[in-house]
């Protein structure tokens, strides 16, 4: 009994099986990469030598439309071969077997039909052409690429702007609003600080990024610190996230390891209002006691001002920059591996649809790479570490201000509570 197996694989759309996949002993495997030669080869073959059985994954990869499909599937059984699609209800031994082709029919028209317009994207993203659909707002298509509309981009760089200014995402929302009279919501605020648009490149429905395809709105230190604050401000409930107190959000009692929120009091017929921070939902007896904001706030100064520089120090910045140096090689090799493919192509050793597809292989791989570089603490941390341990330095800030240094340096804040005082412990992010 002779059984063999067959697959055809676009390139623009999957990568080849593996010849495991079967679960049978196979005698021989043919398998087709863009274009059916094989297929043709594996019909000569079993007309010279009787075969039992040929396995394949899907009907229609027996041909490119469906009268291929049909014409390739009679010959093969009108020599006595046993068709069987391993991911479809189809083996023509069955004495169901026709009723079950024509079910199949129309599902492989289906099926056809849909990789044609996938093709069609594919070959798009090979010329790094954006996706269909609506364009990011602050941008235009112009030649199948995307170009800064300069009469609305300003207003997406100032909502960017802001947001690195002071990390607040529903504060950036606000002031589009009031500035601009642009009104958007916070879930298209998050969309435009993540959209990879904004920063020069081109994602795509399969979730594969193009670096560098078009002038970016913002650099790619701006991106970097974006994904920082957002990462940052992902550990915090979403509304402390723009809280005007710089503590919102930090703060822990060491005791019953609950988050303690920021209380206002004021008295009657005064302006004065006094801050506190507390815990409503403390299970203890008696409740841990509220304790004064502004002297959390100057105990936290003084401590980042004394522990922060001795943190800083503790990282292994030698180690930081190798990894940040392999990366930044890799990068430079896949870039000139690219260089390459032109000269390549004028001497036949790649045609031009093999090199559009390495070039685009190599691309998503340097995106990637690059997103790994992002992720990294930025390289001027000793020089910001120094600044933010004077204490002037702090005094000199808003609230808003402090809230975006704290949050950069500091996860969290225990107070630890003795007899009749309390002391703090700060957990730094690195």
């Amino acid at each position: 009994m002779k059984i063999i197996a067959y697959s055809y694989t676009d390139p623009f759309l999957e990568t080849s099986p593996d010849q495991n996949i079967w679960g049978w002993e196979i005698d021989k495997f043919y398998q087709d990469l863009g274009n059916r030669s094989q297929l043709q080869q594996l019909i000569k073959d079993c007309q010279k030598q009787p075969t039992n059985y040929l396995l394949i994954r899907r009907l229609e990869e027996l041909g490119e439309n469906l009268e291929q499909v049909n014409n390739n599937l009679n010959q093969l059984e009108a020599m006595g071969v046993i068709v069987i699609a391993t991911e479809q209800q189809y083996t023509s031994e069955s004495a169901k077997f026709r009723i079950e082709l024509f079910n199949l029919l129309q599902e492989i028209q289906r099926q056809q039909r849909s990789n044609r317009i996938r093709q069609g994207h594919a070959k798009n993203r090979l010329e790094a052409a954006p996706p269909p659909g609506k364009v990011p707002y602050g941008y235009r298509r112009s030649k199948g690429k995307y170009i800064i509309d300069r009469s609305i981009s300003p207003i997406v760089k100032d909502f960017f702007d802001n947001f690195l200014l002071y990390g607040s995402l529903r504060g950036a929302v606000r002031y589009l609003g009031k500035k601009y009279n642009k009104k958007i919501s916070v879930t298209t605020g998050k969309r435009w600080l993540t959209n990879p648009v904004y920063r020069g490149d081109t994602a795509y429905q399969n979730g594969e990024i193009i670096a560098n395809t078009h002038t970016g709105i913002i650099s790619r230190e701006e991106a970097a610190q974006i994904d920082r604050i957002l990462r940052r401000n992902s550990r915090l409930p979403s509304r402390t996230a723009s809280a005007p107190h710089s503590l919102a959000g930090l703060v822990f009692c060491h005791q019953c390891q609950s988050r303690m929120i920021v209380t206002r009091v004021t008295k009657k017929y005064q302006n004065q209002e006094y801050l506190y921070l507390r815990n409503p939902q403390c299970p203890q007896n008696p409740k841990c006691r509220a304790i004064a904001y502004q002297d959390i706030l100057e105990k936290t100064i003084e401590m980042i001002c004394r522990d922060l520089p001795l943190a800083i120090s503790g990282l292994n910045f030698p180690q930081l920059d190798a990894i940040k140096n392999s990366l930044n090689e890799k990068i430079s090799n896949q870039q000139k591996i690219i260089e390459q493919l032109p000269n390549l192509i004028e001497t036949g050793v790649l045609d031009p649809e093999t090199a559009k597809l390495r070039a685009y292989k190599l691309q998503t791989e340097i995106s990637q790479l690059q997103a790994k570089l992002a992720v990294l603490p930025p390289v001027n941390l000793l020089s910001v570490a120094e600044a933010v341990s004077i204490p002037q330095f702090w005094l000199d800030l808003t609230e808003v201000e402090r809230r975006f240094y704290l949050r950069e340096f500091i996860r969290q804040i225990n107070i630890i509570r003795n007899c009749k005082d309390w002391n703090l412990q700060l957990m730094f992010i690195f």
